[in-house]
């Protein structure tokens, strides 16, 4: 059937402003970190670099270029390497937990265990800023404030109720006949579940790794409370720091800034066929 002219001008219309709402935020940051700090304040603003530069990203990264007592480089450095942690720690102790418990929702016999699936799954429906308080005093009394044990205990909380749905959906679209063939090979439940099973639901654990390291990669609110030093500090937290009272480097942030998006982007670009897979893993139960 031939679309009419409107409707393709429509459609193209609505896909420009897409990309342009998407894609002009990157844009911009992109822009402003190659301009020189002149060019960021003059009337009316520029929209294209007047002269491109690159002494934001040489003061950002000018420790791992050789430069000494670059306290810039070091801050960024650290809080770079705070970020991996909690995002990949989180990303492994969310999906091993998911993918044990919610096998055991499916699988396992045992009274409530819907009911307790709907309690774990309900509690993504709680605002995070109402618990900030009892957490932050239970955190405190476990002595687990600015370290990433606490921190990535946090996330794990936070993520584990969406991974576990997740999981559950994907076990529930895997035939249970492979395991009873299993089973009657002599092969045991753990046995089953972990030569046989996850294989399968490879796809559904890697959906719900990306969903987790990119959720942990974005925190701010719940490192800004619980990681107050440079011990803990994710990049979230410290980039908005460049800006002081006195001086708002906007190069230097936006520098800054433009290198935390390239690993959840990398995640995105080499993992998001898996993710599609995973989503759609019980659409067809």
């Amino acid at each position: 059937m031939k679309i009419s002219y409107p409707r393709r001008l429509a459609f193209y219309l609505g896909v420009t402003i897409l990309l342009a709402w998407s894609l002009g935020p990157i844009y911009w940051s992109l822009a402003t970190s190659l301009m020189r700090q002149s060019d960021l304040s003059t009337s009316p603003i520029n929209l294209l670099p007047p002269q491109l530069t690159l002494d934001h990203y040489r003061k950002l990264l000018g420790g791992l270029l050789g430069q000494l007592n670059n306290t810039v480089w070091h801050d960024f450095s650290r809080a770079l390497r705070n970020s991996i942690v909690l995002a990949l720690g989180a990303t492994v102790v969310t999906v091993t937990a998911a993918a044990f418990s919610a096998y055991a929702t499916v699988r396992l016999r045992f009274p409530g265990r819907n009911l307790v699936f709907v309690l774990i799954v309900s509690t993504m429906a709680v605002p995070g800023y109402t618990v900030l308080i009892p957490l932050y005093r239970l955190m405190v009394s476990l002595g687990l404030i600015n370290t990433y044990t606490g921190i990535i205990l946090i996330y794990v909380s936070a993520f584990l109720p969406l991974a576990m749905w997740l999981m559950r959906s994907v076990y529930e679209s895997l035939p249970l006949s492979l395991e009873e063939a299993a089973w009657i090979d002599g092969a045991g439940r753990f046995y089953t579940l972990i030569r046989i099973v996850l294989p399968l639901a490879a796809p559904g654990l890697i959906a719900a790794a990306i969903l987790t390291f990119l959720g942990a990669w974005g925190q701010f609110s719940v490192p800004l409370v619980f990681a107050p030093t440079l011990e803990t500090k994710p990049l979230t937290v410290l980039i908005p720091e460049f800006a002081t009272k006195n001086d708002i480097d906007y190069g230097l942030i936006n520098a800054a800034g433009i290198l935390a998006m390239i690993p959840p982007a990398l995640v995105v670009i080499f993992l998001n066929r898996y993710l599609m897979r995973g989503l759609m893993a019980g659409a067809g139960k």
